[in-house]
């Protein structure tokens, strides 16, 4: 569906959201890895939205630098209702715009296409509003549909001002709605908030539209999911299962293997290439890219990182690292900020990478921790190497050069440069450069003395009789 008019839209965001007990703001609440109003201003974007305007209150200048500056704010000092919030965003709408779209800013669910929907309705119908609506089961908790006799629209009423009668109604109000700019900047002053709850209420503006004769239409969600607003954590848990299914279908139909959806988590913003497989337990979090034909899993934790194409990452942690194509990493490494790995390179069990980078072809394939330092190409890095980084108040870098052979359980003590083509002896403690195909060895040497095991038997046999 195209774009079918220029819009904006103005996202409610300033409550506190109590049922969350949580200081951070509700509108930063964590889900898929973006705050939670992201999904909905995600959404607006993607239906061509000019900048939406965010209408902030608690904790307002953490929630704009978390959303940051793509987006119009507009500050509501006191919480006085959604009606008041609104009002708020008037003054920001650009002249030339005639259409509104208000969301909420906890209905993470809601799409693009569901948005282009409504605005379709809304200008097909001429009215001057359009209210979102859901038909649901349980209506507890929502703002009940009122319409008269021929099924028009005449209000909307709130669940703690609603009669018995009117809570036994199950089309319910989701805090979605189309506007004509003339006409909310006319209707918003014009609120009391002569009610329950002592506020403003956005929806008294549908009745008061309805009554001066002003076309109202309800566009119905196909489904209720879309609409579902987030009020506590239980909630917040049960979008993301939806959300993260979503996602994951997605990718299913442009080429990834997903082998079990529910033991894979996949982030909003994660990009995944085809014929790339997701076996179980497998997080994928953040900013992560993946290339095509790559096998990710099991017991696998990616953030914030780039893989390249055919690489192979077994249960293994891999935090801002940088993966080039036909790399092989795990099981049991972890991968810290800065690691990069080349072309081929290969990171076997229980090995540790910080800040460093591993040439094409590379191996560390056991046991080993490298930090701050530079491995390069076709070397091999025994098991047990560890390089020396820190000497407790800053930290020193290590080269190795390329087809370099460090041997098992070798200590590298930087600063430190091995040279192309040298060896190290295994065991050693090295703490001076070693020229280019040189061999080091900085160990002890070892002393053999016949016959002293048995004689340590005797002797102890002897004591215990």
């Amino acid at each position: 569906m195209s774009q079918p008019h220029p819009f904006t839209g103005i996202v409610l965001a300033a409550g506190k959201g109590t049922r969350m007990k949580s200081e951070k703001p509700k509108a930063l609440m964590p889900l898929l890895g973006l705050p939670l109003t992201m999904h909905g201003l995600s959404a607006l974007k993607s239906a061509g939205s000019e900048p939406p305007i965010v209408v902030v209150g608690h904790g307002a200048e953490e929630v704009k630098r978390a959303l940051g500056e793509q987006f119009h704010y507009a500050l509501q000092t006191e919480q006085l209702g959604t009606g008041h919030a609104c009002l708020q965003a008037i003054p920001f709408i650009a002249p030339h715009l005639k259409t509104v779209i208000v969301a909420a800013g906890d209905s993470p669910l809601v799409t693009d296409e569901a948005f282009l929907s409504m605005l379709q309705l809304h200008l097909e119908s001429g009215a001057a509003a359009t209210v979102a609506i859901a038909v649901l089961e349980n209506p507890t908790g929502y703002g009940r549909i009122l319409r008269d006799s021929t099924g028009q629209v005449t209000g909307i009423v709130e669940e703690k001002d609603a009669t018995p009668e009117q809570k036994q109604i199950r089309e319910v109000c989701t805090s979605f709605y189309v506007f004509e700019v003339a006409a909310l900047r006319d209707a918003l002053p014009r609120l009391s908030n002569q009610n329950a709850q002592g506020e403003y209420y956005l929806t008294d503006v549908i009745a008061m539209l309805a009554q001066e004769g002003a076309p109202v239409v309800a566009w119905v969600a196909p489904d209720p999911n879309l609409l579902m607003g987030v009020n506590n954590r239980w909630e917040l848990a049960q979008a993301g299962m939806i959300l993260r299914e979503r996602l994951l279908k997605q990718f299913a139909l442009q080429g990834v293997t997903v082998v079990d959806p529910l033991t894979t988590y996949v982030d909003a913003a994660v990009q995944i290439g085809v014929d790339t497989v997701i076996e179980p337990n497998t997080h994928l979090r953040g900013n992560t890219v993946v290339g095509s034909d790559c096998v990710l899993g099991p017991d696998l934790l990616v953030q914030d990182s780039r893989i390249g194409d055919h690489c192979q990452l077994l249960r293994s942690h891999i935090i801002q690292a940088e993966i080039e194509s036909h790399v092989r990493v795990g099981p049991f490494a972890n991968l810290r900020p800065g690691t990069c790995l080349k072309q081929g390179a290969q990171i076997g069990d229980f090995v540790e990478i910080k800040n460093a980078v591993i040439g094409e072809g590379a191996k560390a394939m056991h046991l080993s921790y490298i930090g701050d330092a530079e491995v390069g190409a076709r070397a091999n890095i025994g098991a047990g190497t560890i390089t020396c980084n820190y000497d407790g108040a800053r930290k020193h870098r290590t080269v190795i050069g390329s087809g370099a052979f460090v041997g098992s359980n070798s200590t590298l003590i930087a600063p430190l440069t091995i040279g192309d083509g040298a060896y190290v002896a295994a065991g050693s403690a090295i703490n001076q450069p070693v020229p280019p195909d040189a061999l080091a060895i900085a160990r002890s040497f070892q002393t053999v003395k016949e016959g002293w095991a048995a004689k340590r038997r005797e002797q102890s046999s002897k004591k215990e009789g």
